[in-house]
């Protein structure tokens, strides 16, 4: 399906004097679609234009949901669209020592405890769900819920594993959304750091890879912004050095202003490719986008990576239209 001679094979180049890392993390659960390809052509257009180091991470700690040949075809996908790195790909899988380090430097402050309440019981404790978008279901875990006694030791790996949520809201300035604060006692509690799977949970995985690629510059989709204060915790209680600065970009939504899934169609990068869509028809798409262009056309890469500005991608999340769609497909 993709010509041999469109996959590159990165190389890192330790010579280089540039002080700003990136990272491309696509999770190899499914298919690349067109929202992803969105964030990831956004990310690697503003690392090229100021000269940013690009490392490639497939984050694929959700085992049950990693599907067989996906990492493969991801790293495809990305190299037909025209997107290039600089260091990797590397897995998350390959750094579970690391991440029961980091456990264990947690624990010892006292800051993490076990935790086996089914979801239901931990539902049933809450005030009220929390939800970002419609079809998205967190609920809080209550304070009332925590234990009496917090272990200061890291065990029992197959349990899940919480990390204790302060009344302090936490701050920072996003780049595109500008400043942000997130009380995440009353928006999530203590969240899920340690999974009964024995694995990192996401929010803990990334913050520990990011540090040890010493990312500094994270750019995704805005739906992570309340993630962005949980990281923060974890980098402050880790004591991993200065804080990434945060880029969170607008969704790609259905024109049921839910965030774009099968409900929304086939909207699969390799399933356009397989009925002729080119390159450079989906990033001439995403040009339209992000207001490029006043009409949906073709568009080479290096030009979007030219014409691309967060000053006029503005905040407000994008519509997939039926018309986008036909327009693919001419």
């Amino acid at each position: 399906m993709y010509p041999q001679s469109l996959v590159h094979e990165p190389k890192f180049h330790p010579q280089s004097d540039q002080t700003s890392i990136t990272r491309i993390a696509p999770s190899p659960t499914g298919a690349l679609h067109l929202g992803n390809a969105m964030s990831f052509l956004i990310n690697w257009a503003i690392a090229r234009k100021h000269n940013w180091h690009i490392a490639l991470r497939i984050e694929d700690l959700d085992t049950p949901r990693v599907k067989p040949g996906v990492i493969k075809s991801t790293i495809q996908t990305l190299s037909w669209i025209g997107i290039d790195w600089d260091s990797g790909p590397t897995t998350q899988a390959d750094q579970i020592q690391r991440y029961q380090q980091a456990m264990e430097k947690l624990a010892s402050q006292e800051l993490t405890y076990p935790c086996s309440l089914s979801r239901s019981q931990i539902e049933s404790a809450a005030s009220a769900p929390h939800s970002g978008d419609p079809g998205f279901h967190e609920i809080i875990f209550d304070i009332s819920l925590r234990p009496d006694r917090i272990p200061c030791l890291f065990s029992d790996v197959d349990t899940n594993w919480r990390f204790l949520v302060s009344p302090e809201p936490v701050e920072f300035c996003d780049t595109l959304y500008g400043p942000q604060s997130f009380s995440l006692l009353d928006t999530v509690g203590d969240f899920v750091v340690w999974t009964k799977r024995g694995t990192p949970s996401y929010q803990l995985a990334v913050v520990v890879d990011d540090a040890l690629s010493g990312v500094n510059q994270i750019i995704r989709g805005s739906d992570l912004l309340d993630s962005a204060a949980r990281q923060i915790l974890l980098y402050n209680a880790l004591k991993l050095g200065p804080i990434p600065n945060y880029t969170h970009l607008p969704l790609v939504k259905g024109e049921d202003g839910r965030r774009l899934a099968k409900r929304h169609g086939d909207t699969r990068i390799d399933t356009y490719t397989q009925r002729g869509t080119t390159p450079e028809q989906i990033i001439g798409l995403i040009a339209f986008w992000c207001k490029i262009t006043k009409e949906r056309a073709p568009m080479s890469i290096q030009e979007f990576k030219e014409r691309f500005s967060l000053d006029t991608l503005g905040t407000d999340d994008i519509t997939f239209t039926s018309e986008d769609d036909q327009w693919l497909l001419s």
